[in-house]
């Protein structure tokens, strides 16, 4: 039977059909018939203090589970703060659902009190945007939302909701859920496949993108495996291929290993597998020549706008990741050849030396290299590692092997301010795992405000802040171009334990390396969220060169 109901409850009952179980938000006033729907709900909900932290907490829930994030938000200075969160799900290919307040139909137009034109404002990062204006449509509306969200290439969908429409009521029934749409390799395309794999001498594979799953990157281990094929991951996405695979040669990130590069450029055949090869990972669009790659090209991509966008491939398939990954069993590969064993080989066992964290020596007290060697024998293997934008990344991205899928939130946008509202919605939809979040001085206070929510939630995070004093990725391309010449990129920080203390979590400083460990330990066994203030010399800029070292290069 269908009953009458305000278009606040019809919206959270579609919320509730489409399987939705957390959702976060900054509350506003123009969505009050929401809040209240929400209230007799069983879906979670985590309210936040900006709704740039809201939008970043969604998006990193979606990439944990695969399923539309959920955040609402407010009319005009709230739908612009969430803004950031927007654009990571967009450049990371992440399905998401923004519902954003907007003012009475009645003053639709005037340039109202928070007014903003959402079409005209996000349609430049959005998928869809849509203002619902008869509460009836609500549940076709939002059914399609989640549909557009989560198929092709995944992305981010806004969804405008006037003040009074939530409160009108209508009879009207729910809509069901719709799986999103896929496309799978037709048979010709398995079989041009396998001959382009048979013929290669010296193949490698690239993976990157969404819509993969546990499952899938089983299916692809065991795949590169049974070819030997070295397989390097995106910036960004190790969390694709197991790094104790005896076919992983690491990621395409900043700086990446030299050798990695060589293989790449070297290949006969690349496999590019849910990825866009975009311009981080493509080392500034110069790994492959647009638009004729050198090497024989297979893209596999759920989104058939941009295969061919960039590099012409010699083979393009529209297929997600998990339905190209779910058909690599049944090929039939011949046996691979000495020289293929001898490449996955040689490509392990340089991403093996280049991740020593023993390796690695910087000024100062506080050793990071240490500290990550520290981190790799005491950090649960199956631990969610959290960070923003900035120097300290490189810590993580080079030296934790990341071994399974759903353990890495990082924005491949670039997006500072990431760390720490990414690490509170992964806690608060996965409360059994550890959630390590990894922190520059400068990303931190970006959103730094959301460590309360952890403590609201009580949820024991733990927050590896570097604190070197300054914007260092800045200040480092600074020491490059402007030698000496340093301009709004020095920072003068707070005590970031008192930080956490004030807000009910716990903090300690760790100024020499012999201090972090026994910190550490204790914030795995802490019931409320903690911040290790580790303080680094600002000399050590990176894990190779230091801030001298830049500038006397930079004035020669």
């Amino acid at each position: 039977m269908t009953l009458e109901r305000t278009g606040g409850q019809i919206l959270v009952d579609q919320l509730a059909a489409h399987g939705v179980e957390h959702a976060f938000c900054v509350p506003g006033e123009s969505y009050l018939a929401v809040l209240d729907a929400l209230h007799d709900s069983s879906i979670a909900l985590t309210v936040c203090r900006q709704e740039g932290g809201a939008a970043m907490m969604a998006e990193a829930s979606a990439k944990l589970t695969g399923k539309p994030g959920i955040c609402f938000v407010t009319r005009g200075p709230g739908a612009s703060n969430a803004f950031p969160g927007l654009h990571i799900a967009q450049q990371d290919s992440t399905p998401m659902l923004l519902f954003v307040g907007q003012v009475e139909r009645s003053a639709l137009g005037r340039d109202a009190f928070q007014e903003l034109d959402y079409v005209a404002v996000f349609s430049s990062v959005a998928k869809w945007v849509v203002e619902i204006t008869d509460a009836a449509r609500i549940p076709e509306l939002v059914s399609r939302a989640f549909h557009v969200a989560a198929s092709g290439r995944p992305g981010p969908v806004v969804i405008s909701l006037p003040e009074d429409m939530l409160t009108d009521t209508a009879m009207v029934p729910d809509a069901s859920p719709t799986p999103a749409s896929d496309a799978y390799p037709s048979p010709s395309q398995w079989e041009a496949f396998a001959r382009l794999l048979k013929d290669a001498e010296r193949p490698v594979a690239i993976l990157g993108g969404s819509r993969w799953s546990a499952e899938a990157v089983r299916q692809f281990e065991a795949f590169a495996a049974r070819a030997q094929i070295p397989v390097y991951c995106s910036f960004r996405r190790q969390m694709l291929f197991n790094a104790d695979h005896e076919c992983y040669g690491g990621d395409l990130g900043l700086g990446a290993n030299p050798d990695l590069l060589a293989s790449i450029k070297g290949a006969d055949l690349l496999l590019l597998i849910g990825g866009r090869l975009s311009e981080i990972p493509s080392q500034g669009y110069t790994l492959l020549d647009i638009p004729q790659p050198r090497q024989k090209l297979v893209h596999v991509l759920p989104g058939a706008e941009e295969i061919g966008k960039l590099y012409h491939p010699t083979l393009g398939i529209v297929a997600s990741p998990a339905s190209f990954a779910a058909g690599l069993g049944d090929l039939d590969l011949p046996a691979p050849s000495n020289s293929r064993h001898q490449r996955c080989a040689d490509a392990h066992s340089s991403y093996v030396r280049w991740s020593d964290p023993k390796a690695v020596r910087v000024p100062g007290d506080l050793q990071m290299g240490e500290i990550m060697a520290q981190l790799r024998e005491t950090a649960p293997a199956d631990a969610i590692f959290c960070n923003g934008a900035g120097n300290y990344a490189t810590w993580l991205h080079r030296f934790w092997p990341f071994r399974s899928y759903a353990t890495q939130l990082a924005p491949t946008s670039g997006s500072m301010g990431y760390c720490i509202p990414s690490a509170v919605g992964a806690k608060r939809i996965a409360p059994e795992k550890t959630v390590i979040a990894f922190a520059g001085d400068g990303c931190f206070l970006m959103n730094g405000q959301e460590f309360a929510t952890a403590v609201q939630y009580a949820l024991p995070i733990i927050v590896i802040l570097i604190d070197n004093g300054m914007y260092g990725t800045i200040r480092m391309h600074q020491e490059r171009h402007y030698p000496g010449r340093v301009s709004g990129t020095d920072l003068k920080n707070p005590d970031f334990a008192a930080y956490a203390r004030a807000f009910g979590g716990e903090g300690e400083t760790i100024e020499r390396t012999d201090e972090f460990l026994p910190a550490f330990q204790r914030a795995l066994k802490s019931r409320v969220p903690t911040i290790l203030h580790c303080k680094l010399s600002p000399e050590a800029i990176t894990p190779t060169t230091t801030l001298t070292a830049l500038r006397e290069a930079s004035s020669r």
